[in-house]
């Protein structure tokens, strides 16, 4: 399954109450092009920090779903949010990673995901439910597990398997970073 297209059906399925805070690059830029929202905060720059960001919205929005789109790339960089996360223990708070065992938006510079379970890693931090679907499995399987991500308490954490490879001519997000922030808080 690609990335574009299991953030498509994450994006289909999320509901509308959710706030969600898309890491930088391709995840980001995949999930402007299938649905924009005000209640979306796209990082721009700033690699590694999503989760960090996602922890402080899920605690001063406890009423609110809380929705962290991350690249394994991405939570290497900013892996310490992990422990952070778990040990605050916010029942608002999922965390989505789209593993492709590389940084999909700089060339596919190889991670080490293919070695670390990432969601074993969450898991063994202290988070409450921390499942992986791909591989072998098909788009019904992620369906099947995005639904059932959201019925219990967080944090949880679904790791993705995705194939390598960018949507070709995909657009850079057109808001500028004052916009975004604005309209964000907006929403919240």
């Amino acid at each position: 399954m690609t990335r574009a297209d299991a953030v498509a059906q994450l994006a289909d399925r999320i509901g509308a109450d959710a706030l969600i805070v898309a890491c930088n690059g391709m995840i980001g830029r995949e999930l402007y092009a299938r649905r924009d929202a005000a209640s979306q905060f796209y990082m721009i720059g700033s690699m590694g920090l999503a989760a960090s960001i996602g922890l402080g919205l899920a605690l001063v929005k406890p009423d609110r779903r809380v929705v962290v789109l991350d690249g394994d790339g991405n939570l290497l960089m900013g892996m310490g949010a992990l422990a952070s996360i778990a040990a605050a223990a916010p029942p608002n708070f999922y965390h989505v990673v789209f593993d492709n065992a590389a940084h999909g938006s700089t060339g596919d510079q190889p991670t080490v995901s293919d070695r670390v379970r990432l969601e074993a890693v969450a898991r063994a931090a202290g988070y409450r439910r921390a499942d992986r679907v791909g591989g072998a499995d098909d788009g019904e399987a992620l369906r099947h597990a995005i639904a059932g991500v959201f019925d219990e308490p967080g944090p949880s954490m679904l790791l993705v398997e995705v194939e390598r490879g960018n949507v070709p001519g995909i657009g850079r997000i057109a808001l500028p970073p004052p916009e975004i922030a604005r309209r964000f808080r907006s929403a919240t």
